[in-house]
């Protein structure tokens, strides 16, 4: 049974917008947040980049919902080691209700020290690297490593949750999807494609699998396809674009080829439910546990009642699919352990 989450855009919104979306999202009945991690937006029109930990702090106090990185690149920016002690805190915080989403990033973020942005297959052999220092940090041994990437001297975790977070891996094509089957707790992605789930599961078939996407609530059509256009066109950018484009400024240089016909094709926009259940039921049919839905613009409180009234429960009814439908907090799924952007090589 596919469960509906709610995927808090850092690139969009301030932190105190996004806990208070978090609140309106258990209210509204979504059983578990996504939370994406940037250095930047990916364009100026966006506007945001709150540092993910802070938020995830703030999200622990303010709602009951589950709680997953989407996704943190622990490969570039921040060592490892770093992301295996915000994580371990965070899933302290979040009493067990916390995922470790990872992937293998993009120039736009990881870029800003100036370090060299390697090619994908470098990449994901620095992931690989990357998730096998967290798991060592996770025990609360002492650790040292040096490896091919990373060196790690004498490092030991004192605050530890009492079950590590699980870690997802996130895929866009083949390659990527090996390693996330090869190391990865759970799936993560944003295309409804049954190919590469199956690709993940082959080497563990009960393993969770997690997608994301983003729709426009208005009360037009016309005007959640401008809003979808103006905020988010880099969602429609071609092949690699979105992991080599290093600065806002270039997205919006690539974004002049993106039309508001495309972004209204690609995009459940507008006040029609049926509409976003056809979306969203690609996903359920493609066979995914969760499905994290992000609103687009500053719409939100519309966005969730629309939700809350009539898309969750045509969903519940459709699809047989658990969008727990009036829940609260109360009654929210509160399993950081049971189920729940990457690389396209």
């Amino acid at each position: 049974m596919t469960e509906f989450g709610y995927f808090l855009s850092c690139e969009e919104f301030g932190p105190d917008e996004l806990v208070e979306q978090a609140r309106m999202a258990e209210d509204a009945g979504f059983r578990s947040l996504w939370i994406s991690d940037h250095f930047h937006p990916w364009n100026d029109e966006q506007g945001h980049s709150p540092f993910v930990w802070s938020v995830i702090g703030a999200l622990s106090q303010s709602c009951g919902l589950p709680v997953e990185t989407a996704v943190t690149c622990p490969t570039v920016r921040i060592h490892p080691a770093v992301i295996a002690q915000a994580a371990a805190t965070s899933q302290v915080m979040l009493d067990g209700r916390f995922r470790l989403g990872l992937g293998s990033g993009e120039a736009l973020n990881e870029h800003v020290l100036g370090d060299p942005w390697p090619p994908a297959d470098e990449r994901l052999d620095m992931l690989e690297e990357a998730v096998a220092v967290i798991r060592k940090l996770f025990t609360g041994d002492e650790v040292t490593h040096r490896g091919r990437h990373y060196t790690v001297e004498n490092a030991r975790l004192y605050t530890l949750p009492e079950t590590p977070p699980p870690i997802d891996i996130s895929a866009f094509g083949p390659r990527a999807a090996d390693l996330a089957s090869r190391i990865a707790d759970g799936f993560v992605t944003t295309a409804p494609d049954a190919d590469m789930i199956a690709r993940f599961r082959a080497r563990g078939p009960d393993r969770p699998v997690f997608a994301g996407t983003k729709v426009c609530w208005a009360p037009s059509r016309e005007e959640a396809v401008r809003t979808a256009h103006r905020v988010w066109p880099t969602e429609h950018l071609p092949g690699e674009l979105n992991q080599i484009l290093p600065t806002p400024s270039h997205f919006e240089q690539a974004c002049e080829l993106v039309t508001e016909e495309t972004v209204g094709q690609g995009v459940a926009c507008g006040p029609d439910p049926e509409e976003h259940v056809r979306r969203l039921r690609a996903y359920v049919d493609a066979g995914f546990d969760r499905v994290h839905i992000g609103q687009i613009g500053p719409e939100q409180r519309g966005f969730f009642d629309f939700y809350r009234k009539e898309v969750l429960p045509l969903l519940d009814t459709a699809t047989g699919t658990s969008g727990a439908t009036g829940a609260t907090g109360t009654n929210a799924t509160n399993d950081g352990h049971g189920k729940n952007g990457g690389n396209r090589s």
